[in-house]
């Protein structure tokens, strides 16, 4: 999913943990399925923060010479009025648009 295009909310919302949980049947799996999905969305951000702030690097770059750069500080805040990757993620997980799969339960008994 993008997360430039979601409809996640900007700030907290409080859930039904309960009821959030009721496809695993586990609270701690639910939020473990939603971490690990916020930290896939985080890195992604990341890498694209990173990527798109490299055009503006030099290499010559000193403590002294240092100077504002308007756009870089305008794709900077672009980032930062995104929602928080874990929002992205529990908005995700509602919308039930995360994919897991628990192996420890879906492996045959032995008996």
């Amino acid at each position: 999913m993008d997360y430039k295009k979601t409809n996640a909310p900007l700030n907290t919302v409080t859930r039904d943990m309960i009821q959030l949980s009721e496809d695993t049947g586990n609270v701690y799996e639910t939020v473990c399925i939603i971490a690990k999905r916020a930290n896939q969305i985080a890195a992604e951000m990341k890498h694209d923060l990173e990527k798109k702030l490299q055009e503006f690097a030099s290499l010559n770059d000193t403590m002294e010479e240092v100077s504002e750069n308007r756009e870089q500080i305008e794709i900077s805040r672009y980032y930062e009025k995104l929602p928080k990757p874990t929002l992205i993620a529990a908005q995700e997980y509602t919308e039930h648009k995360i994919h897991f799969r628990n192996p420890s339960k879906d492996k045959p008994s032995l008996d």
